[in-house]
């Protein structure tokens, strides 16, 4: 049966302040308005924020600037917003919070741009600088709360360091390995008279990233790789934030290396191509898996060599040496022995290791590889008497072209759409990888929304994660987003159940969860909204919400106790693999 609902009309967005530059250059300048005036200098055009009392002096020049301020309903949807921005376009995202509470509740989202190398800007309001440390009213030490899930944080004490702070925390959101900054403005400052300092060239000591990696590095990686015959490559998220596509695709080409991804790499090397492994990792294909496994080398390359890819650690790729290219020098060898560590740009990388290599072939590796794979990673056409998720994201691709922005939350549905939805488009597959946070999806594709506007984009979440965040609907109606949610709904918590169905003799403790009618709550929130409950039904209700000319959602009731598969259980290896059947 589906249950279709027509939409409420959607509330109108409040008209913006008009333009009052000229009435403001009457006025005495403020730390606030320094602080736009620098934002403006920096190209920022939006900012997720919500705002407090120790923000109210920024809140009130905020309408004589041209940046667009997005209301959300939740400072944790804030960063959320503009992350999935910074994730969708490449340029730098900006939130906004009061002290206190409105400060703390952006901690998640710091803490999940740091551990995915997002660029992002947090700015928070702070009490006055005469009360600091008396427990004052909505007062909270910030910056010592995320030191340490920021790359860098500032307590700005003067009016006349707002210019240069701001300057800096661009500077290093943006540069290097990218990831979080944080600005805490204490209210006095917000209300001191003064003027933008102007731009000077920026000198962090310490702080100088290495793009150009060492040539003798390089052909020390070159011959490696010339004397490998099972050699593979793990393309991490490092591919896409430095722009690696191409260069990515001419090595691997020239050389005849097949290429695995990592979560977070999905998009960044085109998973058609006849070298595309597809991911690798806890739910990745085992034939991607089982290729690390039989390989004799790994040119790792923007990837940490996290957990969820190595599994145990003595037993991956035991047989490779490994060949690491990463911007951050701190991640080389941590993780796994490396024969030739490589710090650089990733882009710069393996430019330059192309152009060392001459032409290799490597065809009986391949034709191996491709007898693996002729085992599916799932059978959709099995008889099933309830709806597969897995069908549902393989039509959701179909239907999309692929072309879609996909956001996600975490768990059994992510993997499913990161498994089906086969997205071959740098900065379309937007997810939260290392920090693993529920409630993402929603308000990263609010943000993606904003920054690449009139294309279309899919939140894919389950019926979980989006009741921690669902709140920012209104957010997505108010501002008119092309936003598509599709809710899995298995009625469950999915991937802690099948943990526990697993490992813990089904045991499923605290993992049924109940939630609201979907179909009627987007209804009461202003979009067009429908159940899906049968395979037939898939196709009609994608494209009927990709005709709607603004947001839309579907909620797809599930099996409840499918299962993710391929599965290497945590801390075990490939040799533990678990498949479909079990």
């Amino acid at each position: 049966m589906t249950a279709t609902a027509k939409a409420a009309s959607a509330p109108p967005i409040a008209e913006a302040e008009p333009a009052a530059k000229a009435e403001a250059s009457a006025k005495p300048n403020i730390g606030a308005r320094v602080l736009c005036q620098a934002l403006e200098r920096e190209g920022v055009e939006v900012i997720f924020g919500y705002p407090g009392g120790a923000v109210i002096p920024l809140y009130d020049v905020l309408p004589e600037f041209g940046i667009n301020h997005v209301l959300v309903r939740h400072e944790q949807g804030a960063g959320h917003a503009a992350d999935g921005y910074a994730r969708a376009t490449g340029r730098v995202g900006v939130c906004l919070a009061t002290s206190g509470p409105g400060a703390t509740n952006l901690v998640t989202p710091i803490a999940t741009a740091m551990l995915d190398s997002i660029p992002l800007v947090a700015i928070t309001g702070q009490v006055p600088q005469a009360v600091i440390g008396s427990d004052a009213f909505q007062e909270i030490d910030i910056t010592g709360i995320t030191l340490p899930i920021t790359k860098h944080n500032f307590l700005v004490r003067r009016v006349e360091d707002i210019g240069p702070t701001v300057q800096k925390a661009f500077h290093l959101a943006s540069t290097g390995r990218p990831g979080p900054v944080l600005i805490d403005i204490p209210k006095d400052v917000l209300l001191a008279k003064g003027e933008l300092a102007p731009l000077r060239p920026i000198e962090l000591a310490g702080y100088k990233p290495t793009y150009t990696p060492h040539r003798r590095q390089i052909k020390l990686a070159a011959q490696e790789l010339r004397n490998a015959r099972r050699p593979v490559i793990l393309a991490g998220h490092g591919i896409i934030l430095s722009g690696a596509m191409d260069a990515l695709r001419e090595l691997a080409e020239r050389a005849q290396i097949p290429v695995g991804l990592t979560l977070l790499g999905i998009g960044g090397f085109p998973q058609a191509h006849r070298l595309c492994l597809g991911m690798v990792g806890m739910h990745g294909f085992a034939h991607a898996n089982r290729a690390i496994h039989e390989a004799d080398f790994v040119l790792g390359v923007g990837m940490r060599f996290d957990d969820r890819v190595t599994g145990k650690l003595s037993e991956f790729a035991p047989n490779a040496r490994i060949v690491h290219i990463d911007i951050d020098p701190a991640e080389l060898g941590k993780n796994v022995p490396t024969v030739v560590p490589i710090v650089g740009d990733a882009r710069q990388g393996l430019q330059m290791l192309a152009a060392e290599i001459e032409p290799l072939e490597h065809d009986e590796w391949l034709a191996e590889i491709d007898e693996w794979r002729r085992v599916p990673p799932y059978r959709l056409s099995r008889p099933s008497r309830t709806l597969q998720p897995q069908y549902v994201m393989e039509r959701l691709h179909h239907l999309t072209a692929g072309n879609a922005i996909v956001t996600t939350d975490v768990g059994q549905h992510q993997m499913w759409a990161a498994q089906f939805y086969r997205c071959d488009t740098p900065r379309n597959w937007i997810s939260s990888g290392g920090l693993g946070t529920m409630g993402f999806g929603v308000p990263a594709a609010l943000g993606a929304a904003l920054g690449r506007p009139g294309e279309d984009v899919w939140a894919v979440v389950g019926d979980g994660g989006v009741q921690m965040t669902l709140f920012e609907f209104a957010t997505i109606v108010q501002q008119r987003c092309r936003v598509k949610t599709a809710i899995i709904n298995n009625g469950y918590l999915g991937m802690v159940r099948q943990w526990q169905q697993f490992f813990h003799d089904s045991n499923y403790s605290e993992t049924l969860i109940s939630g609201p009618d979907f179909v009627m709550l987007g209804t009461a929130y202003g979009m067009a909204s429908r159940r899906v409950e049968r395979r037939e039904e898939v196709d009609e209700a994608i494209r009927w919400a990709q005709a709607i000319d603004g947001p839309a959602l579907i909620e797809f009731v599930v099996g409840q106790e499918e299962n993710v598969f391929p599965m290497i259980p945590s801390g075990a290896s490939f040799k533990d693999l678990i498949e479909e059947g079990v």
